[in-house]
């Protein structure tokens, strides 16, 4: 009996790593079948998700540069900093607010968690920032914008920025459940979240009450500490990554008590 009260916990443990596996697996054939999907009707395929920010930094720098060329130095690299932030944000919360609807044969017929279908998306969206990165090295380097060791704190701004997008995913895809209209009102808050997050002006150029709204945005906080790692050098303030974090970790613990407390409803519903 003592052996196999030593044996049990590794067993669970070997059992708990298995699945882990698998599920690891499942995202990434969920991943692979998201990208394919995207791009099966495109001549040009994942290229798109190179050339969607060259193209959308060439439109806004045209418009805007000479507009904001004294407040702002090297405003086609600030205005990409803050685009592909916001790209991947936007393209992650969209997609991950129907996966479940869409997925709704799988989750009926297969025993896999909810929040897989979820991550899935949210991962979708971070490779696709893979693919945008290619463009925002390039231009890093047409620019001449200097290499620098602060640099190196990117990768941390980008999980902070996921961990939010996780929060904010599990609402919308427990929402989108009962509430259809929740997709169409989400597409009029972005629009205001994206005016609020200052991706293509300078904050600085405002005052009063607007202001104060812009930088405590959490989208703006991530974008902001993007610009000052990549364009300035300097890490972000203690301040700064106390919000960062912050808006992460309370985000993510909200969206997910209210996706776990809803779950049977959502399989109820489906």
């Amino acid at each position: 009996m003592a052996e196999t009260r030593k044996t049990n916990p590794r067993k669970e443990q070997q059992e708990k790593a298995e699945k882990r596996k698998q599920y690891f697996f499942v995202i990434r054939e969920l991943t692979s079948r998201e990208i394919k999907r995207k791009y099966s009707r495109s001549y040009l395929g994942i290229l798109w998700s190179v050339l969607n920010p060259l193209l959308s930094m060439a439109v806004i720098s045209l418009i805007f540069s000479q507009l904001f060329k004294r407040s702002i130095d090297n405003y086609p690299i600030y205005y990409l900093t803050g685009f592909i932030l916001w790209q991947l944000f936007t393209g992650a919360t969209n997609a991950a607010m129907t996966a479940l609807v869409d997925n709704k044969m799988m989750l009926i017929k297969v025993k896999l968690p909810m929040e897989i279908f979820i991550l899935a998306r949210i991962y979708t969206a971070l490779v696709n920032l893979g693919y945008s990165m290619m463009a925002y090295v390039v231009m890093l380097l047409v620019f001449q914008v200097k290499p620098n060791l602060t640099m190196f704190f990117f990768p941390i701004i980008v999980l902070f920025l996921l961990v939010f997008t996780m929060g904010i995913s599990f609402i919308l895809a427990w929402a989108y459940v009962f509430f259809g209209d929740v997709k169409h009102l989400y597409s009029v808050l972005l629009t205001l979240w994206m005016y609020c997050s200052a991706i293509f002006y300078p904050v600085e150029r405002l005052e009063g009450i607007i202001r104060k709204i812009i930088e405590i945005n959490p989208i703006f906080n991530y974008i902001d500490s993007m610009r000052s790692i990549i364009m300035q050098g300097r890490l972000p303030s203690f301040e700064e990554i106390f919000r960062m974090v912050v808006w992460a970790v309370v985000i993510y613990f909200l969206g997910y008590y209210i996706f776990r407390k809803n779950r049977n409803k959502i399989m109820q519903k489906i």
